[in-house]
């Protein structure tokens, strides 16, 4: 039986996540989506962005294992195998990535840093007021594994942390709610949030003018996780109203950002290239051979998506 490798890599990626899953799953035989392959031979199906339908056809198929943390755009391909397990990737080393994003962002906006970067573009001295971290509320978005840790570091650092989630979690150090009734309130609270959610039907466009009106004047955005999360011009009536001081944004529905997109040059925007948390090919190829081992040994196989939720 062999390994499928479905991915948009360009050839430099290409050769480090190659490289990386050999090195952790030696001996195996490997099959490459765009080159001739057996089809009955392929047992496991490892994929980052695949083509459209290009998991059609796999009989022995036992196993869907994602490169990315994220599975929204997998699940939008129809042809997907409806009977065939995926796993997502869950990679302590992207979660930490993550939460050190998390917490540089509340720093900066907590502590004015965005405001002094364009006060020294206009060759300004004007020192802010200077809150301490436990009068700062955050509210986290989401408490999967890179919003669990993300929440956990904010409040090792002092902040106000509440977590929330559809579903019930609990975070050491963190105030905890899940629910859409417990959700506006909690925004009504919040002077900076930072999502984390993955993106389903149920969170799209969540960040709308209802949404941003419910946070208090004068609050922060980060998004980490996905741009379809934002409706982008409610987002900029926000900002330039002063209902939101300022956004972080890391993720867009059109990615790469276009050229003539306002959040390039809006004042109160800092615009990040989608890299809060890149995958590591060398940590990330250990967690899918954990899976495929755990596969061929008969046991349970870790961080499957439940295809109703959408993550």
């Amino acid at each position: 039986m062999s390994l499928l490798i479905a991915a948009d890599f360009t050839p430099a990626e290409r050769v480090l996540w190659e490289d990386a899953l050999q090195a952790a799953l030696p001996g195996q035989a490997w099959a490459h989506a765009d080159a001739p392959f057996d089809p009955d031979a392929v047992e496991v199906a490892i994929v980052a962005n695949p083509r459209p339908a290009s998991l059609q056809g796999l009989p022995n198929l036992k196993l869907i294992q994602s490169l990315w943390a994220g599975v929204d755009r997998l699940l939008c391909d129809p042809s997907l195998p409806a009977d065939v397990p995926i796993g997502r990737l869950v990679d302590p080393a992207m979660s930490q990535a993550m939460a050190e994003t998390a917490l540089w962002a509340v720093l900066s906006l907590h502590r004015g840093h965005f405001v002094y970067a364009q006060q020294q573009r206009e060759m300004r001295w004007e020192p802010l007021a200077q809150r301490r971290a436990d009068e700062v509320r955050v509210l986290v978005l989401g408490l999967g594994q890179m919003g669990g840790s993300a929440a956990q570091r904010l409040a090792y650092n002092g902040y106000r942390v509440t977590g929330w989630s559809r579903h019930a979690a609990q975070r050491p150090g963190v105030v905890c709610r899940h629910g859409d009734d417990a959700l506006p309130e909690l925004l009504r609270q919040a002077q900076l949030v930072i999502n984390l959610l993955p993106l389903t039907p149920a969170t799209t466009g969540l960040f709308n003018a209802r949404t941003l009106g419910r946070l208090p004047r004068g609050a922060g955005l980060v998004n980490l996780a996905r741009g379809a999360h934002v409706v982008e011009a409610d987002l900029l009536a926000a900002l330039d109203s002063g209902q939101l001081a300022h956004a972080v944004l890391d993720v867009f529905s059109h990615e790469p950002l276009p050229v003539e997109s306002a959040l390039w040059r809006h004042p109160h925007v800092t615009v990040l290239p989608h890299v809060a948390a890149l995958t590591d090919p060398r940590s990330a190829a250990a967690v899918v051979a954990a899976n495929v081992n755990a596969l061929r040994a008969g046991r349970p196989l870790q961080h499957l998506v439940d295809r109703q939720r959408g993550y």
